[in-house]
């Protein structure tokens, strides 16, 4: 009977997990950023793992048991409610590859990470724009920000450095779908890139709605059809800002949060998509 269930569940996730679609998760991580892609051949890629081991739910949800393996795990940025999670997860799972900003963290969390990303033999990477990650199925990741020159001018002083505003900016592109994931960057960052990007399908809202991520210049460009918020309910940064909120009320697109709808999955087969929450 137990051999019986076990093949019932193994072909369940199996029509489940391989539908030969792209998922983009935007997980219910609290005040902080965890988001998960699965690509339409079965590649996982973790971007961020939020303040806890919450991500680890996440990850369970929208991967076959069998499926132990963490192709791509980016950190955006040395802040704990983007990095501790990711601890959890390199001891759960294997991670192929890390990649980050050359913008080293000092708090313990940090360390830790670190600690286990040697103990676990995860090669590591520094990302600059023009950095991209292309899958056989057609999806591509790309680095837009930051320069090389820009972390190189802006890392000097680390009294006075805002890890924000370096923050990984990484474009998702499969065949006419497109998403921009942010971490916590600011509107001057995405000012930069913009243009390279146009409109976008997906926008994960920097930094939980904070007023300084978005401005109209910027959204006038992207115009996002949906526009994704990572935060904690109740939060004591008052985040989303009503400022944002409104900013994005004005585009006409989408807003979801993770503070009042869950996790935030979006199904696309390159040409259409749908919103599965």
């Amino acid at each position: 009977m137990l051999l019986f269930l076990s093949g019932c569940i193994f072909i369940y996730q199996t029509v489940i997990f391989n539908d030969h679609k792209l998922h983009v998760v935007i997980c219910d991580a609290g005040q902080g950023d965890a988001i998960f892609i699965r690509t339409p051949q079965g590649s996982d890629v973790l971007i961020d793992g939020g303040p806890d081991s919450k991500v680890l739910s996440c990850l369970s949800s929208h991967m076959p048991f069998w499926d132990r393996t963490i192709e791509i795990m980016f950190l955006t940025h040395p802040h704990a409610d983007h990095l501790t999670g990711l601890i959890d997860v390199v001891k759960r799972y294997r991670v192929l590859s890390f990649v980050t900003e050359e913008i080293s963290g000092t708090s313990s969390i940090y360390e830790e990470l670190m600690r286990q990303l040697e103990e676990h033999n995860v090669p590591e990477r520094f990302l600059y724009q023009g950095d991209r990650f292309a899958f056989k199925d057609g999806v591509v990741l790309k680095t837009l920000w930051p320069t090389e020159g820009w972390v190189s001018k802006n890392s000097t002083d680390k009294a006075s450095l805002d890890a924000n505003s370096l923050s990984v900016i990484e474009l998702l592109t499969y065949k006419n779908f497109k998403a921009l994931f942010t971490g916590d960057a600011q509107a001057q960052a995405l000012e930069k890139v913009d243009l390279m990007v146009g409109e976008v399908d997906v926008l994960k809202v920097p930094h939980h709605g904070s007023k300084t991520g978005l401005n109209q210049d910027v959204l006038e460009i992207l115009k996002p059809k949906i526009s994704a918020i990572s935060v904690g309910a109740k939060n004591r940064y008052g985040h989303p800002d009503p400022f944002v909120l409104d900013l994005l009320n004005q585009t006409g697109t989408k807003t979801l949060r993770t503070d009042q709808v869950g996790e935030i999955e979006v199904v696309s087969d390159g040409e259409t998509w749908k919103i599965i929450n």
